[in-house]
């Protein structure tokens, strides 16, 4: 979903990219804060305190932000590479699996439904780049792609509400897993 506003807040990335790019710190550089500041929220997750849920949530939010700034920084530099990309994916779904991890140890949700969103998150990137493999475009297929379950989890725990936020992520990224093992079958019939 929002994929589908990308175009009208890209002059702002581009300048964020920019801007950031002015201290030197590579793409890669951005890529592995995000991974750090996704370590972070999963460390304040597992500490099972809910005053550390508010920087749990904050440090969520960093994270993917960080993950915005990489990729613009990558395009203002001229650095588009792809072994960017491959690093910049494969870290994102480590980061992921850091946050519920975090969440699993903190205790916010029965371990079988954090596993469950888990899953179906992995699924919906992993369903992505397998339809893109076999010649399909995939990118903003889906109402939960990465970028909404971020802010969807980070929101929910700020506002003390982790439990929930697991189970939307989990009916979104079911919701999201189904939509493109359909829209990929579907193209996959008619290329064929």
């Amino acid at each position: 979903m929002l994929n589908k506003i990308r175009k009208l807040i890209e002059p702002l990335t581009t300048k964020i990219g920019f801007t950031a790019a002015k201290t030197h710190i590579p793409p890669s550089g951005w890529t592995a804060l995000s991974l750090i500041a996704a370590l972070a929220s999963s460390y304040f997750y597992a500490l099972e305190d809910s005053n550390a849920t508010v920087y749990a949530g904050v440090m969520l939010l960093l994270s993917g932000f960080l993950d915005v700034v990489d990729g613009a920084v990558a395009r203002a530099t001229n650095r588009v590479s792809n072994i960017g990309a491959f690093l910049d994916s494969s870290l994102d779904r480590l980061s992921e699996v850091v946050v519920f991890t975090g969440v699993l140890l903190g205790g916010y949700a029965p371990p079988y439904l954090v596993l469950l969103a888990l899953s179906f998150s992995l699924l919906v990137s992993y369903c992505r780049a397998r339809g893109e493999s076999l010649g399909v475009k995939v990118f903003g297929v889906g109402i939960g792609e990465r970028a909404e379950r971020i802010i969807v989890l980070a929101v929910l725990t700020l506002a003390g509400l982790v439990y929930w936020g697991i189970i939307v992520i989990f009916v979104l990224a079911l919701v999201t897993y189904v939509h493109r093992l359909i829209y990929v079958a579907d193209a996959l019939k008619k290329l064929s």
